[in-house]
């Protein structure tokens, strides 16, 4: 098998420190590639990046006629979020709408992402709850598909619950491919998590941001969540983030979601075009300069998009006493 090319690299003082190889591919509504690099047809997990299309069955199953989701709560149901006030208040306000509580997440607790909310949480001396959980918004609007169709919600993180058959068919009709038990795992959040081809993750988000392929609700539910997504940014990740800073510069013109090791997926919704990028040794930062490299190759940014994305492009690497010692950059074509 040929190896991956080298997509990033970090350089410290005047030698090369680390290479992160990875791949890439950009893909049209009609399945015609853009642009790639190494392996796009080798399966991998999306983890936390296809919760756009993990939402689906909210309208599926008639959950946002029944409950009436507002564009936060979808934006939250497509998030991982950082644990702010606002995305704890915001899962809290569905829960009780819907009539749960926390005690109905099966998510798991974990400390705030955001670094402040962690200490605000430490200083008053509370435990982080499931709500703080970067998946809290994902979870809810699974407990309302739930609802919706009238089944247990205990139990609805196992890979036999109705729900998550909903969840696996949706991502199977995006995506153009079915999703096979013998390439399944847990994602850290309890669900289930299938790979399949880099290529398809791409098609997919393609296909949501414009409808094609895909029958009129499904296309009206997917225009919906990513609507919803890029107007409210912060809710999507939070405070800083890369995913956040990017939809907020590109002002709805770019859906963009990170997913665990080394994962990037999303759409260029003007154009039509979806990308997904996986970094092989998993490396976030690393990945997030391939996302950067790629976005300034093909999205066409502006003078204010652009200076965003170089941040993530050419990431500075600094001492313990703040001094500059290295970069960690992204080296595919911008």
């Amino acid at each position: 098998m040929t190896a991956n090319p080298i997509l990033a690299e970090v350089v410290r003082g005047n030698w090369v420190e680390n290479l992160h190889r990875g791949a890439f591919v950009v893909v049209d509504a009609n399945g015609a590639i853009i642009a790639s690099a190494g392996d796009i047809e080798r399966a991998v997990f999306p983890r936390s990046a296809i919760k756009s299309m993990q939402a689906l069955p909210i309208f599926a199953q008639h959950a946002d006629e029944k409950f009436h989701h507002s564009d936060a709560e979808l934006a939250l149901a497509c998030a991982s979020h950082h644990g702010e006030d606002v995305h704890v208040n915001g899962v809290a306000g569905l829960l009780s709408r819907l009539g749960l509580s926390v005690a109905d997440l099966e998510c798991g607790a974990h400390a705030p992402t955001n670094a402040a909310a962690r200490d605000a949480l430490r200083a008053a001396g509370v435990e982080p709850s499931p709500l703080h959980n970067n998946c809290s918004g994902k979870h809810s609007g699974m407990l309302s598909v739930a609802l919706a169709m009238g089944v247990p919600t205990a139990g609805y993180v196992g890979r036999e619950h109705a729900v998550q058959k909903q969840v696996r068919a949706a991502v199977e009709t995006v995506i153009g491919e079915p999703l096979s038990e013998g390439k399944c795992g847990t994602d850290g959040c309890s669900i289930p998590t299938f790979a399949a081809p880099l290529r398809a993750f791409a098609y997919g988000f393609a296909r949501m941001a414009t409808g094609t392929g895909l029958s009129p609700e499904y296309a009206a539910a997917a225009r919906r969540l990513f609507d919803a997504a890029t107007k409210h940014p912060h809710l999507v990740a939070g405070t800083g983030h890369a995913d956040t800073r990017i939809m907020e510069a590109f002002n709805g013109r770019v859906m963009q979601k990170i997913g665990a090791q080394g994962v990037q997926c999303g759409a260029i919704r003007d154009k039509g075009w979806g990308y997904a990028i996986k970094c092989d040794d998993g490396d976030m930062h690393a990945s997030q300069a391939m996302l950067a490299g790629l976005l300034l190759a093909i999205a066409e940014p502006d003078a204010a998009q652009r200076e965003v994305l170089a941040r993530y492009a050419n990431q500075t690497i600094k001492s313990v006493r703040g001094a500059e010692v290295g970069v960690l950059r992204v080296t595919m074509p911008a």
